[in-house]
């Protein structure tokens, strides 16, 4: 593993990618979260056709994000959008996405539980399940670097406690995917963890932390669920170096599985890059699933062995591939480069610094 040899199989990857385009809309949490791996990858990468690339569908979409009001997922490409807005300093960039948030934070959603069983309401207009910590608690923090509007930094940081508190296991240091995953068990006995849901939830950390100021009270809370989690995860990595559907029962779903896989590799390497985790006890388990996620590459550059759009462990076919698996590729990708002594200046600007544009 080199620096050029991990800018040279992202680029791989993604151009396959951008080849072979997503049928979904462009404003879909699976383009949401491909496009954060393909700004991540813009980050380390000598070309700008994946800058480039994001940029046009930000201008095709005219800068909107998904239809549904409240829900996470339509918030997704709120994130890369803010990114490009960090970069470019375009006020229509990101104009559309601050709109919402505040019609969000001025007439919150009457739906208050979190309860999928309860049928008094939408619960998915609150972040009610695992997958909605990737979704957008990133796009709330990126709009309050962009802006230095405190709100979005409290609500994200907010609403991600009222989550953890109610999805996840303290005893497992895990996320249920969402109320109706609680008494639900694997064939071995054991309750029901999701990879790319947990998958999810550690690279939203990932992608929340670099934002929460370092005097933000609620920063070592985000921080140690982090690490909790990531002592979790390790354990349950396969030895082949990845991880399979279900988390606690990989037996009963022994296929390779690689958007969990890239979301945990992307996340542990984060961590010890900001120095967050022992690099000695985690970089083992990093190396092992990069080498593992590589290896499910095909000569023309698609990934393979991603779990379809779901909610729980499943069995699929061994070359199935869809784009959000592409962006943890991508994104694992750009750590693992920092990790090996890659060196690129900082495109997306973290917590503590000025805002991108004072008074906008």
């Amino acid at each position: 593993m080199t620096p050029d040899s991990i800018v040279r199989i992202t680029e791989h990857v993604a151009d396959w990618q951008l080849a072979n385009p997503s049928k979904h809309a462009l404003t879909d949490w699976t383009q949401g979260a491909g496009s954060a791996g393909m700004m991540a990858l813009a980050g380390i990468s000598p070309s700008t056709r994946y800058r480039d690339a994001e940029r046009a569908v930000g201008e095709a979409t005219h800068w909107q994000l998904g239809p549904r009001i409240y829900h996470g997922d339509d918030h997704c490409i709120g994130q890369t959008y803010a990114e490009l807005y960090f970069l470019y300093h375009e006020k229509q960039m990101i104009t559309p996405l601050r709109e919402r948030l505040d019609l969000i934070l001025s007439t919150p959603s009457k739906v208050q539980s979190l309860n999928f069983k309860r049928t008094a309401g939408d619960p998915t207009e609150n972040w009610s399940w695992c997958d909605s910590l990737f979704m957008g608690p990133p796009t709330w923090v990126r709009l309050y670097s962009a802006t230095g509007d405190a709100r979005y930094l409290d609500f994200a940081v907010k609403n991600w406690k009222r989550t953890s508190d109610y999805l996840y296991d303290k005893d497992e240091h895990l996320y249920f995917r969402d109320s109706t995953y609680f008494d639900r068990r694997e064939a071995n006995g054991r309750k029901v963890f999701w990879s790319r849901g947990n998958g999810w939830v550690m690279a939203g950390l990932a992608r929340t932390i670099p934002f929460v100021p370092a005097d933000d009270p609620e920063r070592p809370f985000l921080i140690r669920q982090f690490s909790e989690m990531a002592a979790k995860v390790i354990t349950c990595q396969q030895p082949d170096g990845l991880w399979r559907a279900s988390l606690l029962d990989p037996a009963s779903y022994p296929l390779k599985e690689t958007s969990g896989s890239g979301f945990y590799v992307y996340a542990l390497a984060w961590g010890i890059n900001q120095g967050i985790l022992d690099r000695a006890t985690y970089w083992p388990s990093v190396a092992s699933g990069w080498n593992a996620l590589t290896a499910c590459v095909n000569p023309d550059g698609k990934l393979t062995h991603v779990q379809p759009i779901g909610a729980d462990p499943r069995k699929f076919a061994e070359d199935s591939t869809e784009v959000y698996g592409v962006g943890a590729f991508l994104l694992a990708g750009s750590e693992m480069y920092r990790a090996c002594g890659g060196s690129v200046p900082k495109m997306v600007p973290e917590a503590g610094i000025e805002p991108a544009t004072k008074g906008l």
